[in-house]
């Protein structure tokens, strides 16, 4: 091969020349993006004036064997329910319910109270493997339900929930609360249904949790009693990437679970993940049980919603990056780069809710959305590929 000095040299002169001009040009027209600022605008989102609820209700208690029940309770008595009676096995969770709430009526039975004809609504969450039993005899009584997820926790379960719930026309409701309950998750809907990102493609849900064994009941560890980890804290995951994704049909790629670090209880599963599809979007979902104490919170719940123009990300409890709080939303897309305090957005489950047993709508979720989110879960939970550690 003929080596031309003479053109190598002119050649290299050039591409000199080409990178100091280069290094002249303005900074952000290359890969960090159009915009001179890498700060996104924040926003500070204030509460909203809203008027008095329209419409009350009367509901009940049965089963506290989980925490979520007061938030439950409380997205029901700000917007107008009214809490009648309750009924709970166990004396010493009694004793904090009522500590709570001295006004209570202190029901001796379950039957007492499904056979109150003035109580609209039952709110349970007892031991999940419970619950779908109770919610069925709450829907033959005339009665809406409003359970804690896992709100089913077989396929049993599940076709015979169906059934009477198609039987009796009551509305069976599942708070899956990092939704329903997150004030940064609601306006996320909010802003996908704008279309500040497009059309919404994909979601990532990161469900992480803190263990501490000595805090949780019996019951916990076992998942024919609370279901495996997919069929609970999966069900919120699910839920979400068909309310952000407008999926009303959806299946199960593939899933797994394991035990890698909780070796007192052998079945117990400490890790799961997921992948989701519609016809038009996909999911991926991990769930786990290692939240680190240094965390000051019980886990580091994020939620990715990419879209044809852009993405949102949720920061739901902690900003570990320094932004005091939680409930941060990051938005970016073409126009734009911001920053949402949502700590004061108004979560409109429980005036929802209230509004469906009153006028028999379907306004804070659909029945078929409800009842998708937990077969997806529970097929997950079926066909998850145990990791054997």
């Amino acid at each position: 091969m003929n080596f031309n000095r003479r053109n190598f040299i002119q050649r290299s002169f050039a591409s000199a020349a080409g990178i100091t001009a280069a290094s002249l040009l303005p900074y952000d027209i290359y890969g960090n993006g159009l915009h001179s600022s890498y700060h996104p605008e924040e926003i500070i989102l204030k509460p909203e004036n809203r008027p008095a609820p329209k419409e009350s209700i009367n509901f009940a208690v049965i089963g506290i064997n989980h925490g979520h029940i007061y938030g439950m309770v409380g997205a029901l008595l700000q917007v107008g329910g009214k809490l009648v009676s309750v009924y709970v096995k166990e004396p010493d969770l009694l004793k904090q319910f009522t500590a709570r709430f001295p006004d209570v009526k202190v029901a001796k039975s379950e039957e007492e109270i499904l056979e109150d004809k003035s109580i609209q609504l039952v709110a349970s969450s007892i031991i999940p493997v419970e619950r779908a039993p109770l919610g069925i005899r709450v829907m033959k009584a005339g009665k809406d339900y409003m359970s804690d997820k896992p709100g089913i926790t077989t396929f049993k379960q599940f076709n015979e929930v169906k059934k009477v719930q198609k039987e009796t026309g009551r509305i069976y409701s599942i708070m899956y609360s990092e939704r329903l309950g997150n004030p940064a998750s609601v306006k996320a809907g909010e802003l996908v249904q704008q279309g500040a990102i497009g059309k919404v493609v994909q979601t990532i849900g990161l469900g992480p949790h803190r263990m501490r064994p000595e805090s949780r009941p019996d019951w916990f560890f076992y998942p024919e009693k609370a279901g495996g980890i997919l069929t609970d804290i999966g069900s919120h995951q699910c839920d979400q990437f068909l309310y952000y994704t407008n999926s009303k049909k959806a299946d199960v790629n593939f899933s797994q679970i394991a035990n890698f670090n909780t070796k007192d209880y052998p079945n117990y599963q400490d890790f799961g993940d997921m992948s989701v599809k519609s016809d038009h979007a996909t999911g991926y979902i991990r769930i786990d049980w290692f939240t680190p104490e240094g965390l000051p919170t019980w886990g580091d719940g994020r939620t990715f919603i990419l879209g044809t123009e852009g993405y949102i990300e949720l920061r739901k409890y902690v900003d570990i990056s320094g932004r005091k709080g939680d409930n941060h939303l990051f938005l970016v897309n073409k126009k734009e780069m911001k920053y949402f305090d949502c700590s004061q957005v108004y979560l409109p489950y429980g005036e929802q809710l209230v509004n469906d047993v009153v006028h028999r709508t379907e306004t804070a979720m659909t029945q078929n959305h409800c009842f998708l989110a937990t077969e997806l879960a529970l097929t997950a939970q079926k066909m998850a590929k145990k990791i054997n550690v």
